[in-house]
């Protein structure tokens, strides 16, 4: 029986969308295994542009469908659903980033334009999703990354209500191709925030100047120029700082795809290095008779799980969210930044296993092992995101308040508040439900209780310890204390999604035991940094637990680690 914890191209039927959503995900599907193998990794490794991929998205209007929000749709089927979404994400991290990246980048681009209250713009945009166009987003410069603060596109006044835009932009994905590129500047004439400008540009235009790819890939990672580029009034996006707030708003957005790319990475690797590791026989015995290569398995297996509980449960906060709830923007961020270095220590667990057959060019383990690395460093860096997570800690953890529970989100609804989410401020008002019931529901199970009592220990260093004025521009320890506070916020909604779809115990227990001493390696960090003050070292130090130790359910979790050899392997 195929493991439905883990994606499985043979056994997939995403029965739990409509019609449509099933068609195309499953559509998708067959046409990368109709492909075979053998042309994903060549393509993979030729970096040859996607066009039969696009071709095929074009024909099924598969980006028109999953990213036409409901007011500018034309079809019944078109609507921007974060749950059908995030099962694409997953589909196309598995086959291959490249595929993923086209499409994350045209969600980007996206992202300015559907905020906008540019009638005009938000057609065109539809109308080019219909055409099967990709899309950019020109927020990026080569001095400055994104630091939005000190762009250098310049936009002059032309004297006709519109202006003529000068200046680079750089790593900016599908800059190559795109019929619509959301470009961040600010008028040459306007000091300050005021003079901020979203607009939008066709990569096709004489003005704007396609440069090189930056990187050595299929993904189109552009660096382009406009030399003054007519921008007219029906090309505006937005002024001041509402194209402030756009920026980050898309980020906001768009940031949410690493996580689900990252579990579609992991899970094609899994499939393939148990199945290396389980007919590999070494000393006359397979590999996975080892001890220590049962415990990395089975540790990459249910850090996996815990990813995937993780990221479906923050669906149902961003698709619930409103003005009067904005709780996603913590579970945002945690999705990008904890979600993806799990998903490196998942692949580095699988290939400390499976060695050298890792560099194998007939793998797909090869480029997965290249692609990981790339998702914790797009869209803001695990330290930007992690700086951004402790903004909500006290609240979180201190100072709960009621909120009506948030169900399971399956709906084929537009989730519409993603692209009316105002100014991007105020996050310290921002309030949170107690964390402690959903480890209140799980306290029989051992090691969620271990684990209780070092998020329970973090609450009072919080309370008692915590960074004053000085320590907290110290960066370094800071980051620590963000990697404690994460974990109890990863373990607390993998809680929910496992009360939610009745996970098996035994797989429950192994995870958080992994938890435990993840909560332990960190304390341990915090305790050895140079700023840190006797009472946190005190603390740190009696914040390390042991993990409750039970040969028998680990046996049984190994079972199932072990029933995916063999369980898929995608044809030549």
């Amino acid at each position: 029986m195929a493991d439905q914890l883990l994606f499985n191209p043979r056994t997939y039927d995403p029965a739990h969308f409509d019609p449509e959503t099933r068609r195309l995900l499953r559509a998708t599907v067959d046409w990368f295994e109709a492909r075979g193998k053998r042309r994903l990794i060549e393509d993979y490794r030729s970096r040859v542009w996607l066009e039969d991929f696009l071709a095929f998205a074009a024909k099924e209007g598969l980006f028109a469908t999953f990213l036409t929000p409901a007011p500018d749709a034309g079809r019944p089927d078109q609507r921007w659903d974060t749950a059908r979404i995030a099962a694409l994400n997953e589909i196309f991290g598995f086959y291959g980033l490249d595929y993923w990246y086209a499409w994350q980048v045209t969600i980007l681009g996206l992202g300015p334009v559907w905020q906008s209250d540019n009638a005009a713009a938000r057609a065109r945009a539809a109308e080019l999703l219909l055409q099967g166009e990709v899309f950019a987003f020109g927020l990026s410069e080569k001095s400055h990354g994104a630091d939005i603060y000190s762009t250098d596109m310049l936009l002059e006044p032309d004297g006709d209500g519109g202006f003529k835009a000068t200046g680079s932009k750089y790593y900016i994905g599908n800059g190559n191709a795109a019929g619509l590129v959301s470009v961040f500047g600010r008028r040459a004439d306007v000091e300050g925030p005021d003079g901020y400008v979203f607009f939008a540009a066709d990569s096709r235009h004489p003005a704007y100047r396609l440069v090189k790819n930056v990187v050595d890939s299929s993904k189109y990672v552009s660096e382009f120029r406009l030399d003054e580029y007519p921008v007219a009034p029906e090309d505006v996006l937005h002024t001041g700082r509402a194209a402030f707030d756009a920026a980050l708003n898309t980020v906001n957005v768009g940031k949410f795809n690493l996580c689900t790319a990252s579990i579609g990475i992991c899970e094609h690797a899994m499939y393939e290095a148990v199945t290396h590791a389980h007919n590999r026989i070494l000393y006359g015995r397979p590999v996975t008779a080892f001890p220590h290569v049962r415990r990395e398995l089975a540790d990459a297996y249910v850090r996996l799980v815990g990813m995937k509980l993780f990221s479906d449960r923050a669906v149902d906060y961003f698709r619930s969210a409103g003005p009067d709830d904005r709780r996603y923007l913590l579970f945002n961020p945690m999705t990008k930044m904890k979600v993806t270095t799990e998903g490196e220590k998942v692949i580095d667990l699988m290939w400390d296993v499976i060695a050298a057959k890792g560099f194998e060019k007939d793998t797909y383990f090869a480029q997965a092992a290249v692609e990981i690395r790339g998702l914790p460093k797009l869209e803001g860096t695990v330290h930007v995101n992690l700086a951004l997570i402790l903004k909500f800690m006290r609240n979180h953890l201190l100072d709960p308040v009621a909120h009506p529970e948030v169900p399971t989100r399956l709906d084929a609804a537009d989730d519409g508040f993603l692209f009316r989410q105002g100014p991007a401020r105020g996050l310290g008002s921002i309030r949170f439900h107690d964390w402690r019931t959903a480890f209140d529901a799980f306290a029989a199970v051992p090691n969620v209780a271990r684990f209780r009592e070092q998020a329970d220990a973090l609450c009072e260093f919080v309370a008692t310890a915590a960074p004053g004025e000085e320590q907290s521009r110290d960066l370094d320890l800071l980051l620590a204390v963000g990697q404690l506070f994460a974990l109890v916020v990863h373990g607390q909604l993998i809680l929910e999604q496992a009360r939610l779809t009745d996970l098996d115990e035994d797989v429950l227990d192994e995870l958080f035991s992994v938890l435990v001493r993840d909560f332990s390696g960190y304390a341990v960090e915090l305790h050895g940094k140079d700023s840190a003050t006797e009472a946190q070292q005190s603390w740190a130090l009696g914040a390390v637990r042991r993990p409750v130790v039970d040969e028998a359910r680990s046996a049984r979790v190994w079972e199932r680690v072990e029933a995916l050899s063999g369980a898929y392997e995608m044809a030549p």
